[in-house]
């Protein structure tokens, strides 16, 4: 008789449990009076993307946190701005967890949180958990990339908004999962540049769907959602260059027109629109205002790359050699440089605003 041959896990190593979605929030917990900051951060930004409150939303931080101590310090710091331009200004905090690999790197702080590649998850999902609570209780509103599908069961209660990123906003899951979030969410258009499968997955996230997932106990189950309204394009440039030019933006308006979503859309000042050259968002911030004050509404938001210090670093065999406040991923303006952006635009908004005496 022939001898017995596995057909399934053949090239699993092991399998890991995690705590479930209610046990951690039970260790971490929302407060009510977070809750309800969060239900309002929301329903600002519903109304920016309906037209109806005219500030610009500008999500800015890190391209990924890997420090806790540093990223609840730019917290602190974003805070404080936040507050001088809020009449002009909705100011969200980026806080990126999880990080798409084109091949293999570093896949964010869920995934490997002691930078070693022991991918501790259990402890990631906790550290995250942690630092979106204290940054709420700080009063800041916080955006994320969801990247992995069970991911929001166990923080999405915290998020203000979320984007679904280039390279998965073309994924079914992916677009399923995002009409079943509670949040507006971002969708990045493809990264040869291409618009179409943004608003596709726009049209496809409105919808209800029926997939698979987990419940707040962790358990395997079939998840119906009624569809999420609150889907916007974010444009970021491709392969085929910036697409933030008037002519790249009157296209996006008449494409999202067409196909029946929101005309208003966000516009990114990092990735392939400033060339990968974190130095030029500058450049892609003020031209993109510019537009804004010069009559085109439909542009709502901006997201820009920003740490406490500017540069990127490599990540190394001994993280304790990092240094401090610089990012690990994608380079980074630094703080003087975003806050001086930031102003200058609350500055040029509100001049554009006052109207002149006869």
């Amino acid at each position: 008789m022939s001898p017995f041959h596995p057909t399934q896990d053949i090239n699993v190593r092991e399998t890991i449990a995690l705590s479930s979605p209610n046990e951690l929030k039970a260790e971490l917990p929302l407060s009510e009076q977070g809750s309800e900051q969060i239900a309002e951060y929301r329903e600002q930004l519903h109304d920016i993307l309906r037209g109806e409150d005219k500030r610009l939303a500008i999500t800015v931080g890190p391209c990924s946190i890997h420090n806790k101590d540093a990223g609840l310090e730019y917290a602190r710091k974003l805070k404080g701005l936040a507050d001088k331009v809020s009449d002009q200004i909705l100011l969200v905090m980026r806080v990126y967890f999880e990080k798409p690999r084109t091949t293999v790197g570093w896949k964010g702080l869920i995934n490997d949180p002691h930078l070693n590649d022991t991918f501790d998850i259990q402890t990631g999902m906790k550290l995250a958990r942690s630092i979106l609570l204290e940054i709420t209780e700080m009063g800041l509103p916080a955006a994320t990339e969801l990247l992995e599908p069970i991911t929001p069961q166990y923080i999405a209660d915290l998020l203000t908004l979320t984007a679904i990123g280039a390279r998965t906003t073309e994924s079914p899951t992916h677009r399923q999962m995002a009409s079943g979030l509670s949040m507006p969410v971002g969708y990045k258009n493809g990264t040869d540049g291409g618009l179409q499968v943004a608003i596709d997955a726009m049209v496809a996230a409105r919808s209800p769907h029926a997939f698979l997932g987990i419940d707040a106990e962790g358990r395997t189950c079939v998840v119906h959602t009624k569809g999420n309204e609150w889907g916007h394009l974010v444009l970021r440039g491709g392969r085929s260059g910036p697409n933030y030019d008037p002519d790249s933006l009157r296209e996006a308006t008449e494409k999202l027109s067409g196909a029946g979503v929101s005309p208003r859309f966000v516009v990114d000042c990092s990735h392939a629109n400033s060339n990968k050259d974190f130095s030029k968002q500058s450049v892609v911030l003020n031209e993109v205002v510019d537009q804004r004050i010069a009559g085109n509404d439909t542009i709502i938001g901006l997201m820009i790359e920003s740490n406490l210090k500017e540069g990127n670093q490599k990540l190394t065999d001994d993280p304790s050699q990092l240094e401090y406040g610089v990012s690990i991923t994608d380079g980074c303006i630094g703080w003087e440089e975003t806050e001086q952006l930031i102003l200058e635009t609350h500055a040029k908004l509100k001049a554009a605003q006052t109207v002149p005496q006869a």
